[in-house]
Formats: structure tokens, sequence, C-alpha cells
């Protein structure tokens, strides 16, 4: 496969949620926005913003690391929120990926503490992937 051109068939790409996902991006959350400018945009792996999974469009794709963040509002905290989100890691899942939650709340109060456990997770889930996964 040439290099320019991506398979997205592995996590179910559906392209209708393009528009969606892309106004997402412009319109982030503060604590979307402060984990994506403060740590992701430069982390040494590839992040993806409001990237299109399935019939989701996730807050954040590291597809090297095979892992997905959500940063969960308090409409998260409802039981069909709850339920939401169980279903929604579940087919995320069928697809090979760790989802991790961090309440916004915690990007606010505990910022270097999740970036600390994003960048072990990576580590953790690209230890087995050689040199083309680390450190781009």
């Amino acid at each position: 496969m040439r290099k320019d051109v991506q398979d997205w068939s592995f996590t179910g790409y559906h392209s209708s949620l393009c528009v969606n996902a892309r106004a997402l991006r412009k319109n982030m959350t503060k604590q979307e926005r402060h984990l994506w400018y403060d740590f992701l945009r430069d982390y040494p792996i590839k992040f993806y913003r409001q990237r299109v999974i399935d019939q989701f469009v996730v807050d954040f794709y590291c597809s090297k690391a095979k892992l997905i963040l959500e940063l969960d509002g308090s409409q998260h905290d409802t039981e069909l929120g709850k339920a939401y989100d169980i279903e929604r890691t579940d087919i995320l899942q069928k697809y090979h990926l760790e989802v991790m939650r961090f309440k916004n709340e915690e990007i606010d109060q505990n910022f270097q503490s999740v970036c600390e456990k994003i960048d072990q997770k990576v580590k953790e889930r690209c230890s087995g992937c050689g040199d083309s996964c680390m450190w781009e």
C-alpha cells in the first residue's frame, strides 16, 4: 500500500461522520483544548483529534498505540450516559482498541497526572511494536 493512502477499514471508518468530526475539532471543549495544545499535539507519537471510528467520533486517537482518549463531562454521569459509554467502549474494543476515560475535572485539577497516565499507557501499548512505533 502506498504511504500516502490510508487504510481505514480496520476501524470501520464512516465518511458520513467527517463533517461532524470537523465541526467538533473547531469547537473543542476547554478540557479538550488544554489536553491537545498542552500535551498531545506535540507528543512524540501522533494523536488525532475527533477521529471517526465505526459510528463514533472519539475525542483523541493514537493509531500506533491503538488507544482512544475520551474526556467525559457531566452528561456521562447519568445512567443513560454510563450505559452508552459501556456500549460504545465494547464496540471500540472489538477493533482491539483500548479506551481511556478522564473526567473533565481530572483535566482541570490533575493535568500532570493525566498526562503521565497517557504517556505510560502509550509506552506500554507500543512496547512490542519495535522501532516503527516509538517516538516519531
